[in-house]
């Protein structure tokens, strides 16, 4: 991973089959809020890569995010995270990738995106 990926701290896997990823993020306390949970910010983050990467094992040459909903549900800790995308239709124009962040096994955020294709 180059650029801001790499400044954030993901790391991209090879996918596990066409339109199928996993991005981890190791959270540390850059990537922690006032509360000390991650970021809202961060988890985004980790989403948003993971979704662009399944877009583009899709066959997409430049995955562009057109719009993003992300649905935290409990709060991430200072450890292992990983986002699990998956793309749901693939079309001409756009794309439609849905995203689940797990932490020990435990549910942290659902995302859904559109992405230009």
């Amino acid at each position: 991973m180059t650029g801001f990926g790499e400044l954030v701290g993901l790391d991209v896997g090879q996918p596990e089959e066409e339109g199928k990823v996993k991005v981890t993020l190791h959270a540390d306390e850059r990537h922690l809020n006032g509360h000390g949970t991650v970021h809202g910010g961060a988890i985004a983050t980790l989403v948003d890569v993971a979704m662009g990467a399944a877009v583009f094992s899709a066959g997409s040459e430049a995955p562009v995010t057109i719009e993003m909903k992300v649905t935290y549900l409990e709060p991430g800790q200072a450890g292992r995270l990983v986002a699990e995308a998956c793309v749901r239709k693939h079309g001409r124009r756009v794309t439609i990738v849905e995203a689940e962040v797990k932490q020990d096994d435990e549910l942290v955020a659902h995302a859904i995106a559109t992405f230009a294709s």
